[in-house]
């Protein structure tokens, strides 16, 4: 193939970068069966687009971009589902039980718990050691937004995990 054939570079791209978009996926939605559907559906939209992504300055940064937006429709989707089945199934007001505290070790668990933009923000900055100027072009939002949704997220990790394993999980940055 020719150097400058876009079928090689979207390949080349592809190969570079299916694995960590797979790996975001699974972080932000919190499904590991999902992650390569999100991937693949992803890296669909750019060869859509490739002849004009090409020449772009930060294809990367558009396909975490694409990538987060089918995480967020994934939830929004399953979150409505959920809600029509228990619609659906309810038979009357039953209490909820209490959340186990002693459950909620696990830094997967917590991040689940996070509002998705504040979840994307401390997995693009942390788990995937993204500047903030990074991850705020992934997102459309800006750096400011990422600053105070990071350091929100993070506080409430530390309320759920403890201060202690919130302060190792940020310094873990990238080690994954």
């Amino acid at each position: 193939m020719l150097l400058d054939d876009p079928s090689a570079e979207f390949h080349d791209f592809f190969e570079r970068h299916y694995a960590e978009l797979g790996r975001l996926s699974s972080l932000l939605t919190g499904e590991a069966d999902a992650a390569d559907d999100l991937a693949a559906d992803a890296l669909v939209a750019l060869w859509q687009r490739w002849d004009r992504l090409r020449e772009a300055e930060h294809p990367l940064a558009y396909a975490r971009g694409v990538v987060a937006n089918l995480a967020r429709e994934r939830i929004r989707s399953a979150t409505r589902e959920r809600r029509r089945v228990a619609l659906f199934w309810s038979r009357g007001a039953q209490p909820a039980p209490g959340p186990d505290v002693a459950a909620v070790v696990d830094v997967r668990a917590a991040l689940d718990r996070l509002p998705f933009r504040k979840r994307a923000c401390v997995v693009l900055r942390h788990a995937f050691d993204l500047s903030e100027k990074d991850t705020a072009r992934a997102l459309g939002i800006s750096v400011g937004t990422v600053k105070s949704q990071t350091a929100k997220g993070l506080a409430e990790l530390e309320r759920v995990l403890g201060v202690q394993a919130a302060r190792d999980m940020a310094t873990e940055r990238g080690s994954r």
